[in-house]
């Protein structure tokens, strides 16, 4: 095993004794390692390097491929949760970009459309978009067009921010940089930053990199009405040197 990868499971090591989770996790984080993060682009005319990760009871993947383009969508009235993800949970610090396409979705429809990375459920790191209940959007005073972005670390430490975009192509970013041992996440949608956070791990942890849209409770008030979909275009991955 390279030194890079010992030095990386001696961490995940301690890590796990610190947060009391099972001896079993150690071999799942040293065994991402077995080859280091390039450089990488994917632009969907197929789904080479990336699997299915659906969540649901459909066996249907509801994933098409237009003009180089990945459509994901949910029905109406389903618990649809339809997903991809790369093959490889192989990557650390860098930036991670996505080129999304985000319509004009249901409104108070219970829907996201995720790009967001996984190691597991306590250390994963979102964009998910969607409508919104209405209560948060009358707190926040957005326009009848808007839609809510959250930006969230589900754990260690758990947060969330919520920001808005108007319906059409954005650019979706994270930036992982190390902090003192730790992730520094940086949320960007457009080139301008929404939000940032210190983590409470570092590269002993590696991600897959997922893109999905789900029919999420806690991004509406009631079951989808209508089909909601989002557009891929391509996403990228840039280690730091």
């Amino acid at each position: 095993m390279p030194v890079k990868a010992v030095k990386r499971c001696w961490c995940a090591y301690i890590k796990v004794l610190k947060y009391g989770l099972a001896w079993m996790a150690v071999g799942i984080v040293c065994t991402a390692w077995s080859q280091s993060p390039v450089r990488k682009t994917w632009r969907f005319n197929d789904l080479s390097g990336w699997v299915f990760g659906h969540q649901d009871n459909n066996p249907a993947d509801q994933c098409e491929i237009r003009n180089g383009v990945l459509r994901i969508y949910t029905r109406a009235n389903s618990a649809d949760r339809k997903k991809v993800h790369t093959e490889d949970k192989v990557y650390t610090t860098g930036r991670y970009v996505w080129k999304v396409y985000i319509p004009a979705m249901g409104e108070g429809d219970q829907s996201s459309i995720g790009a967001w990375i996984y190691c597991d459920d306590h250390h994963e790191l979102d964009f998910e978009i969607g409508y919104g209940k209405e209560e948060i959007r009358k707190k926040m005073g957005v326009a009848s067009d808007d839609l809510l972005v959250y930006m969230t670390s589900q754990d260690f430490p758990y947060a969330s921010r919520i920001g808005t975009i108007k319906p059409g192509w954005h650019i979706f970013e994270m930036d992982l940089t190390l902090k003192d041992g730790n992730y520094f996440v940086s949320w960007i949608v457009d080139k301008k930053e929404f939000s940032s956070l210190l983590l409470e791990y570092g590269d002993e942890i590696s991600f897959f990199i997922f893109c999905s849209v789900e029919n999420l409770e806690f991004l509406g008030d009631h079951p989808a009405k209508q089909e909601n979909y989002g557009l891929f275009d391509f996403v990228k991955y840039r280690p730091h040197d």
